[in-house]
């Protein structure tokens, strides 16, 4: 029999074979709502030595699911590291097969946008060094990370990039499997929803209509690349089957109103009178971006986190486009004719989320954990890296001293870290940047009052 949890006990799911820094930073951030709460508060080198904490295990397995962790915050009253890392040594050393999941034999192509200069990772980022071409989860490039992962369920001849005049070389040089051909320069910034209509027409042009193709961004973390490619075939072939546009749903692990949100709706494979885990279900609703309260409820009542995929055969993706995006209505008569300097010009710039996954009834979504995040400010690389002991996560080189929860980025000599908790620091050669990680979620108020040269050539 499955034992309750106690009152002060909240339990994290643990992603098969999922890295330490997986479970580390979904425990942590419920220690951190609680910091609030005197016990959990860490006390001043003048404050009086506190109570010594009971013995209870502050971390330990559920009885009846091997890949969930119970944590006991009152048992954990030593602070947040400890609680932190006494992560149980029996959590499972070894991905399970999924049971149940069928084979699918779907020809696949994949869309790649790889535009934008990504201002969020200022200074490392700027328009020489644009942020695919960053190699911020480790010695590759954000681009060639993502073309890898995608192998061999599409492999490099069918994945259309999508990218800016400006970096295009850069990028073709990142990702040399990828044809020159198939590297697709916007005329200007288009906006996904425009991007997705240029690559889904590439892909009936060169396929046909009914090909499948899956829309990816190039700055997605994923931990388990196989359960990845799974997941996608997955959705390519509910997107086959069913004819619609079928989304990639993650489980939330917190209120985060910088994502989309999708209401979970009916089983669409009712052949057999039983829905098997991740399958293909109807999209209930699509809502991106809400506020963090709103984020909560929809995460209560079982919403799980778009994960910036979708996947259509290209055909019917098109005439969606063209019966919900009004804002490329002008100028999809000149796209299907080939002229797409008329078609950047007449239309007007819109996100995939909001002109088409919220408008359109004919939405589904497939769910699954592949140790997915997005990589979309310096504060997720906590998430997204491997940690050390203290939960800093560094590139380059570094020293920490009672510092904790920290992001460090250096190409120009070490960074020493003494006393502090939740900091940004990013050296270069000629720039240094040191903000909180709550700030570093938008810099542009930053971006705004710099001078232009430091803006765009931080590092002389």
């Amino acid at each position: 029999m499955a034992r309750s949890a106690p009152p002060a006990a909240t339990r994290f799911r643990w992603p098969p074979s999922a890295p330490i820094f997986f479970l580390r930073f979904q425990i942590e951030t419920a220690l951190t709502r609680r910091t609030a709460s005197p016990a959990l508060t860490q006390p001043s080198e003048h404050s009086p030595a506190p109570t010594p904490p009971p013995q209870p295990q502050p971390v330990r397995l559920v009885e009846d699911d091997p890949y969930v962790v119970e944590v006991d915050f009152e048992a954990g009253r030593r602070g947040r590291s400890s609680a932190v890392m006494e992560v149980p040594a029996a959590l499972p050393e070894a991905e399970p097969q999924a049971d149940g999941v069928p084979d699918h034999d779907v020809v696949m192509w994949a869309v790649v946008f790889a535009g934008g200069i990504g201002s969020r990772f200022w200074p490392l980022s700027t328009p020489e060094r644009p942020k695919p071409l960053l190699s911020l989860l480790g010695d590759r490039p954000l681009i060639a990370n993502t073309v890898d992962r995608l192998t061999p369920l599409i492999p490099p001849e069918r994945v259309l990039v999508l990218t800016s005049r400006d970096i295009a070389d850069a990028v073709h040089k990142a990702i040399p499997d990828v044809p020159e051909a198939n590297v697709l320069v916007e005329p200007r910034p288009l906006g996904t929803a425009a991007a997705l209509a240029w690559g889904a027409h590439e892909v009936a042009r060169r396929a046909g209509g009914r090909s499948v193709c899956c829309a990816i961004h190039a700055d997605l973390a994923v931990a388990f690349p196989e359960a990845f490619r799974a997941v996608l075939l997955d959705a390519g072939a509910a997107a086959e089957k069913h004819r619609r546009i079928v989304t990639v749903g993650v489980r939330p692990t917190r209120p985060e109103p910088a994502f989309g949100y999708i209401r979970v709706g009916a089983p669409l494979d009712t052949e057999s009178g039983e829905m098997r885990p991740g399958g293909p279900r109807a999209c209930a609703g699509f809502i991106e971006k809400p506020a963090e309260f709103l984020a909560q409820e929809l995460i209560e009542t079982g919403a799980l986190w778009h994960a910036g995929i979708v996947a259509a055969q290209a055909g019917f993706l098109l005439d969606s486009i063209r019966e919900h995006v009004r804002e490329l209505g002008p100028g999809l008569n000149a796209l299907a004719a080939g002229d797409l300097g008329r078609f950047a010009g007449m239309i007007q710039s819109i996100s995939i989320e909001r002109g088409l996954l919220e408008r359109s009834e004919q939405v589904a979504v497939v769910s699954g954990e592949f140790g997915w995040d997005d990589v979309g400010t310096w504060a997720c690389l906590r998430r997204a890296r491997d940690l050390d002991d203290y939960g800093n996560g560094v590139i380059g080189p570094a020293h920490f001293t009672d510092a904790t929860g920290n992001v460090v980025h250096s190409e120009n000599g070490t960074v020493v870290l003494f006393g502090v908790s939740q900091m940004l620091v990013v050296s270069l050669k000629g720039i240094t940047l040191v903000t909180t990680l709550d700030r570093a979620r938008d810099l542009r108020p930053l971006l705004d009052t710099l001078p232009g040269s430091m803006r765009l050539r931080p590092a002389q």
